[in-house]
């Protein structure tokens, strides 16, 4: 099949999205045709992550190689040539800001030019002390302190002021992750939370209409995003994950990673049932050249597992106390990523973090592969989903390449859409 150079190419009424997940044990990459009638995976590739570790690109070279490999193989499978794609975030210590920006409007009859020049002053404001923006939506219009319209352009008022969440990560993390992109011969075409995909992946319309937070227990790290009013309100992430859980299975056993990893994946719990005292499995040690195998039963590798699971609880605690968007986010938690396919997880987590947890994986997307399924993959359908379906909120991207022109014509892309 003939391959086509596709930079979010039109034909007619339909395009072609690309997206991918850098990730600490994986690499993910979706290709979907956008047409009138819905959106339809057409290539997809996964390759174990290299050069990556809690999010954040440790070797330029490692990571490049993974990534394209992944989208080699969904390109292959799609017969396309991706132009840019849409990148998953989740390093550099991503951090929220809620606040509100104004702007003066002159002749009284509010234009883009308005909205342009309170969106700079946005971008300002949050890009500071070595920080990048990453995200940014809406949360509330208002027009002389009143509650505005979806669209206020044309409106008369003397001053918009618009409530804004922007989401912002250190500037080195950020910048290693797009030159990974950018080696691959492909443009950023937006960078998104990693967190805030996962939600759109997982938690329904009704959801994050009535408030909801969606935990992403991945294998290096744990976000958070919260929802209000399908409005994202907040993000945080944290270098924890599954690997640790790995780590401390492979410590206390004293067997190999790869080893400690299939008995987590098998037999890993954190709640037991009476049977679990006896029902036990055989591991090798690291080393023993003998062939001699080893035995533990589930309960006792659940107080392997406990200590860390725990210590995510406390950390999921302590920013839920500490976040003051908490109480507009509600009580309902939503679990996701590959960490959480941990047995008895989220009974362990309802009960150490006194709210309602559910586990969900990702909604179904036509022609997605029965693989991606799976809770590991949410990040990057979400992915898919934030930029062929739209999401909660409206969004605002710049290219750390592009220059002032670029990025107004972006905003201005955000107001046809988003108003």
């Amino acid at each position: 099949m003939a391959r086509e150079k596709s930079k979010r190419r039109s034909s007619g009424s339909s395009r072609i999205a690309g997206v991918l997940d850098i990730g600490t044990s994986k690499i993910a990459c979706l290709i979907a045709s956008v047409e009138a009638s819905g959106v339809r995976v057409i290539g997809a590739g996964h390759q174990r992550a290299e050069g990556v570790k809690a999010g954040v690109i440790i070797d330029l070279d490692r990571a490049e190689q993974a990534a394209r490999a992944a989208l080699a193989q969904a390109e292959r499978m799609a017969g396309v040539e991706l132009g840019e794609v849409a990148v998953s975030v989740s390093c550099g210590r991503l951090s929220s800001h809620n606040f509100t920006a104004r702007a003066e409007i002159a002749n009284g009859i509010v234009d883009e030019s308005d909205i342009l020049r309170l969106m700079r002053a946005a971008q300002a404001y949050v890009e500071r002390d070595g920080r990048a923006l990453v995200h940014i939506n809406e949360v509330a219009l208002r027009l002389d302190g009143m509650p505005g319209s979806r669209d206020p352009r044309g409106m008369a008022a003397r001053e918009l002021a618009c409530d804004l969440h922007a989401v912002t990560a250190d500037e080195a993390p950020l910048r290693n992750l797009l030159t990974v992109v950018g080696r691959c011969y492909l443009e950023p075409a937006s960078h998104v939370p990693a967190a805030y995909a996962s939600a759109l992946a997982v938690a329904t319309e009704d959801e994050r209409r009535l408030g909801v937070t969606v935990v992403d227990i991945g294998a290096g790290t744990t976000s958070l995003a919260m929802f209000a009013d399908d409005r994202f309100i907040n993000a945080g992430s944290a270098p924890m994950g599954g690997t640790q859980i790995t780590f401390d299975i492979a410590r206390a056993l004293h067997t190999p990673l790869a080893e400690a990893e299939r008995i987590k994946a098998l037999y890993g719990t954190v709640i037991c049932a009476p049977s679990d005292e006896h029902d036990a499995f055989t591991y090798p040690t690291a080393g023993d050249d003998q062939g001699v195998m080893f035995h533990m039963t589930k309960a006792e590798l659940a107080e392997v597992v406990r200590p860390r699971v725990t210590a995510i609880c406390h950390h999921l605690r302590q920013r839920l106390a500490e976040c003051e968007m908490t109480a507009y986010a509600g009580r309902s938690i939503v679990l996701t990523g590959g960490t959480s396919e941990l047995t008895g997880l989220a009974d362990f987590m309802a009960a150490e973090l006194g709210r309602p947890v559910r586990v969900a994986g990702p909604q179904a997307i036509e022609g997605l592969p029965p693989a991606f399924s799976s809770l590991a993959f949410s990040t990057v359908v979400g992915l898919l989903v934030a930029e062929t379906q739209g999401g909660a909120g409206r969004r605002i991207y710049r290219d750390r390449s592009d220059g002032q022109d670029s990025y107004l014509k972006r905003v201005g892309s955000w107001l046809r859409e988003g108003f």
